[in-house]
């Protein structure tokens, strides 16, 4: 059977883009997932998708919330923007020759995937704009000039009622670009959440130009228990790379910033991140900032809150199983023993601080728990990346951490003291400080250039600045 051109531009078209969204661009469509909720109850959807652009609204969402999977994201705008393309051509077509009807199918086509690149663009305005062509489509498909002419304007105000308008400034721009970079700290932010930390940290190996992406690198070397260890394997913007502001306004960002807050213990800053992160969303709401309130909430035994978040996510089609597992009522054992874990590092004393004055923020957490490895280590990476070294040996107890880098702070500041004089022997084994770390330290004082991964660098530099 002989098949057409123009059945091989339709094949072609969705291939590219199938392809393009599916290998080279996936995790942008991720994250529109999770700043998605799709509740599967009456009253919500008559409430929530009411008035001008109500098909829209509710078409995007019902879409979005399957873009948590790899292939079927990039199956549904593939779909979309090959419709596009189509009911241009044949909307052209009417009215002009072949050739520039392909042209003009093309150039949509082209605009409408370049707006799906956008970082904060949403499914609702594509649908939308295919929407606008299908009515025009339809107006166009009656024979005479005077019906076409007479349903033309219908068509377009059925149109403004189903569909709203095909653009908005933030997160329906008319045209986008892709951005690579940014979509690998998407990835990284993703797989955060997701806690598959070995691959946030592969990707993260060829993506820390953003301040966020050495932060999620810092704390997927945190959950694996290496953080001091591979603190200076990369360039660090001084603390910067360690905590983010959770009051930030941006959705994106302030997500993020709750996680090391999650992993640490303190479940105030935590839930504070999740909720202005619902905020500052696009539809403010989003599967994965409730189902964060949801466990912040069951970690604190706040059982009433929990529970609201999770009937809420009962309602949905791909969290519903998840909620009632975690219903307090239906837990597992090894839930169960997972939440009392997480309740260990609860800071249990009620003292008003900065959410920016981290290292009481850290102290508070190793008071409540001695036994927070990872508190502790942020803290004393903290001291160190802050240049703060009488604080550094205030936290740090030789002999129990010996990572090389705790090693390089300790002799610098021995060094310091006895330049003032403090002392005049310095018994170096005591303070856990080997012979490899001392010669090591001669080579940099020779020759600081080759060695650039360590401390002793770090603080030169940073006091010079």
């Amino acid at each position: 059977m002989k098949v057409s051109k123009d059945k091989y531009c339709i094949i072609a078209a969705f291939i590219a883009s199938f392809a393009f969204f599916a290998l080279a661009y996936p995790y942008h469509l991720i994250r529109r997932e999770q700043m998605t909720l799709f509740l599967y109850d009456l009253p919500y959807i008559f409430r929530t998708y009411s008035g001008s652009g109500c098909l829209a609204r509710f078409s995007g969402d019902f879409a979005e919330q399957f873009y948590c999977y790899r292939i079927l994201g990039p199956l549904v705008v593939s779909l979309l923007l090959t419709l596009a393309g189509v009911l241009t051509y044949k909307i052209c077509r009417t009215f002009a020759g072949k050739n520039i009807s392909f042209l003009i199918a093309f150039i949509v086509y082209c605009l409408s995937f370049l707006r799906e690149t956008d970082t904060r663009y949403i499914t609702q305005y594509t649908i939308s704009s295919v929407g606008y062509l299908l009515c025009i489509y339809a107006a166009l498909r009656f024979r005479k000039p005077l019906h076409k002419f007479c349903a033309l304007p219908v068509a377009l105000v059925l149109g403004w009622f189903l569909f709203g308008s095909p653009y908005q400034k933030d997160y329906g721009k008319l045209i986008g670009k892709p951005d690579f970079e940014y979509e690998k700290l998407i990835a990284m932010d993703v797989e955060t959440y997701r806690e598959n930390w070995d691959k946030v940290l592969d990707i993260s190996k060829s993506n820390l130009l953003y301040n966020e992406a050495c932060y999620l690198h810092n704390l997927a070397t945190a959950m694996k228990g290496k953080l001091s260890d591979k603190l200076l394997s990369h360039p660090q913007n001084h603390a910067n790379g360690l905590f983010l502001m959770v009051n930030d306004v941006t959705p994106f960002s302030n997500s993020m910033a709750g996680e090391v807050w999650y992993h640490l213990g303190n479940m105030t800053l935590a839930d504070q991140s999740a909720m202005v992160s619902l905020q500052f969303s696009p539809k403010h709401t989003g599967a994965r900032y409730i189902q964060r309130l949801a466990m912040i909430n069951l970690i604190s035994e706040q059982y009433g809150s929990a529970e609201k978040y999770l009937k809420m996510l009962s309602k949905t089609l791909l969290y519903r199983k998840w909620a009632l597992s975690m219903m307090p009522c239906n837990q597992s054992a090894g839930t169960v023993s997972n939440l009392a874990d997480m309740r260990r590092n609860l800071v249990t004393s009620d003292i008003v601080s900065s959410s920016n004055d981290y290292r009481l923020l850290l102290r508070q957490l190793l008071e409540a728990n001695p036994d927070n490895a990872r508190a502790r280590e942020y803290l004393l990476c903290y001291d160190l990346l802050t240049c703060n070294l009488d604080a550094f040996m205030n936290d740090f107890t030789p002999g129990e951490e010996n990572s090389n880098i705790y090693q390089e702070a300790t002799l610098i500041w021995l060094n310091i003291q006895y330049n003032k004089g403090a002392f005049t022997d310095v018994d170096f084994y005591s303070y856990g400080i080997t012979d490899n770390t001392i010669e090591r330290f001669r080579k940099f004082n020779r020759s600081p250039e080759r060695l650039r991964n360590t401390y002793w660098y770090y603080y030169t530099n940073a006091i010079d600045e």
